[in-house]
C-alpha cells in the first residue's frame, strides 16, 4: 500500500451545526429560531423530533473537544447561533451567549485546535422571519450586524470565518419547496432569498473584515452540485444546464465575476423579474471571498421531461424537479446507480474530484476548503460498546483520495473537514439519521467512538490515506 500524504499544514477536521447539536434553546437568552419553530410543528420532522437536546453540547463541549484531541483533529468546523448571540434586532447583545462561543473557541485553542466559524447554518432568528426572513432585504442587514457582534467578541482568536452555510438550502429547500424551514413554498421567494443570502454574505465580510483587519480569511459554504446528464441528449443537456444555473452559477457566477448568469436570469424570468437585486449589490459580493468551502455528498442525475407520464423525481433531497428547482419543469431527476447511503444517496467519490476541479479551472484562483463530506449508515452499538461502521470508513477514505487527486491535478485544498463530528438532529430526518464518527446515545448522551473515528484517526496521524 502506498501512502497518499496531504501537504504539510493540512487541516484535518470535522463539522457540526448549532442547531443540531447545541440542545439548550431556552437557556441563557437564547430566543426561537425558524428552526425551533419548524420542529415543533407536527409532521414536519420525522419522528416528531426536534433539536431542544439534541446531543446537549451546550453542557458537554468540553467533553467533545477532549474527544476531538483525541482523535488528532486540527481543525473543527462548528456555526454559532444567532439568536443565542443577539436575541433580538436592535437589542443588546446576549453576554452569556457569546461567553459560551468563547469559552468553546479557548476550549479548541488549549487542545491546539484551529476553530473554523460559521455565522449562519440556517437558523435563523424567528423574530426576523416573522418581518419576511431571507425575502426580506433588512434581514442581509441584520445579518451583517450580527456578525459584528460575534466578530468584534472572537476575532482576536478566530481567523477563519464562513459567513453562509449552504445558501441553496436555505433558499430553496427552505422558500422553494418548503420542506426545511420555515416551510414556504413559493418559487420566486425563492429567489429572492438566493439573492439576499449573497447579498448577505457580502455585508457580513465587510463588517469581518472591519472588525477582524487583515488576519480575517473569509469563507463561504457552497453545497455545489456535480450535475450530470443521463445521456448525451440535447434535451438531457438542457436539463443539465438549466440545474446547474440554479444549483452552482447562482452563487458562483455573483462571487467570482459579480453578475447573475445571463441564461439563469432568461430561465427565471417567468417566475421574477428580478427587481431585488439593486445597484451596488454584486459589488458588494464580488471579491469578498479569502477561502471557498466546498460541500460535497453526492453527484446530481438529470434528465429533461416532455409532460409524458409520471416526473422522476429523485433528487437527494427530497425535493425533487418541483419549487426547489425553480424554471426546472422539464427537467427530472432519476435515481442514480447505488450503492447508497443510508439518505438514499449515492456513493460516489469521483465527483468531489470533479467539483474541485470545475472551480479550479473556471474560476479565479483561490484556496478550498472541503468542509463537509460524509454519509450517513444505519449504524448499531454492539454488546460489547462497539459500533462497527466499515461502509463510512470506505466512504471517507475513497473520498480523501478524490481531494488528493483535486490536489495532485492542481487545486490548492488546504483542508478537509468531516460531517460530522457527533450523530446529531439530522434537519427534516430527526435523529433517524446518524453521520457522526461518534456515536451518541440520545437518552443517556454517552458518546461512543465508531470504528471510523478510529481509522480517521490514524488517517490523520499518518498525514493521509493510504491507496
Amino acid at each position: 500500500m502506498t501512502l497518499c500524504a496531504f501537504p504539510a499544514g493540512f487541516v484535518w477536521g470535522a463539522a457540526t451545526a448549532a442547531y443540531q447539536i447545541e440542545g439548550a434553546v431556552a437557556l441563557d437568552g437564547r430566543t426561537a429560531s425558524i428552526w425551533d419553530t419548524f420542529s415543533h410543528t407536527p409532521g414536519k420532522i420525522a419522528g416528531g423530533d426536534t433539536g431542544d437536546v439534541a446531543a446537549d453540547h451546550y453542557h458537554r463541549y468540553r467533553h467533545d473537544v477532549a474527544l476531538m484531541a483525541r482523535l488528532g483533529l486540527t481543525g473543527y468546523r462548528f456555526s454559532a447561533s444567532w439568536s443565542r448571540v443577539l436575541p433580538s434586532a436592535g437589542a443588546a447583545p446576549n453576554p452569556r451567549g457569546i461567553d459560551f462561543y468563547s469559552r468553546l473557541v479557548d476550549e479548541l485553542l488549549e487542545h491546539q485546535i484551529e476553530p473554523v466559524v460559521t455565522l449562519y447554518h440556517w437558523d435563523l432568528p424567528q423574530e426576523l422571519q416573522d418581518a419576511g426572513g431571507w425575502t426580506n432585504r433588512v434581514t442581509a442587514e441584520r445579518f451583517a450586524e450580527y456578525t459584528a457582534v460575534l466578530t468584534r467578541a472572537l476575532g482576536d482568536r478566530v481567523t477563519t470565518w464562513a459567513t453562509v452555510n449552504e445558501p441553496w438550502c436555505s433558499a430553496f429547500l427552505g422558500y422553494g419547496s418548503g420542506v426545511h424551514a420555515p416551510g414556504i413554498v413559493d418559487e420566486a421567494a425563492s429567489l429572492t432569498a438566493a439573492h439576499h443570502l449573497n447579498l448577505g454574505h457580502g455585508l457580513a465580510a465587510q463588517a469581518i473584515r472591519s472588525e477582524v483587519g487583515q488576519r480575517a480569511q473569509v469563507s463561504i459554504s457552497l453545497n455545489l452540485h456535480v450535475v450530470r446528464p443521463r445521456t448525451d441528449s440535447d434535451a438531457d443537456r438542457e436539463a443539465a444546464r438549466r440545474v446547474d444555473a440554479v444549483a452552482n452559477r447562482i452563487f458562483l457566477d455573483p462571487l467570482f465575476r459579480g453578475s447573475y448568469p445571463e441564461d439563469l436570469l432568461a430561465d427565471t424570468a417567468e417566475v421574477t423579474d428580478w427587481s431585488f437585486v439593486r445597484p451596488g449589490d454584486l459589488d458588494t459580493v464580488c471579491g469578498s471571498l479569502d477561502v471557498l468551502g466546498v460541500n460535497y455528498y453526492n453527484p446530481a442525475l438529470v434528465a429533461g421531461y416532455d409532460g409524458a407520464g409520471p416526473r422522476e423525481d429523485f433528487d437527494g433531497h427530497g425535493a425533487g424537479a418541483g419549487t426547489a428547482w425553480p424554471a426546472c419543469r422539464t427537467v427530472q431527476f432519476p435515481r442514480a446507480p447505488g450503492p447508497y447511503t443510508a439518505m438514499g444517496w449515492d456513493i460516489d467519490p469521483t465527483g468531489l474530484s470533479e467539483l474541485i476541479g470545475r472551480v479550479h479551472a473556471q474560476y479565479p484562483p483561490i484556496p478550498i476548503f472541503v468542509t463537509e463530506n460524509g454519509a450517513a449508515f444505519d449504524d448499531v452499538v454492539q454488546d460489547d460498546g462497539t459500533v462497527h461502521d466499515p461502509l463510512r470508513q470506505e466512504y471517507v477514505h475513497a473520498h480523501l483520495l478524490a481531494v488528493h487527486s483535486a490536489i495532485e491535478a492542481g487545486a490548492d485544498v488546504r483542508g478537509y473537514f468531516l460531517w460530522s463530528l457527533l450523530d446529531n438532529f439530522e434537519w427534516a430526518q430527526g435523529y433517524s439519521k446518524r453521520f457522526g464518527i461518534v456515536h451518541v446515545d440520545f437518552h443517556t448522551q454517552r458518546r461512543t467512538l465508531k470504528d471510523s473515528a478510529h481509522w480517521y484517526a490514524a488517517t490523520i496521524a499518518a498525514g493521509g490515506p493510504t491507496r
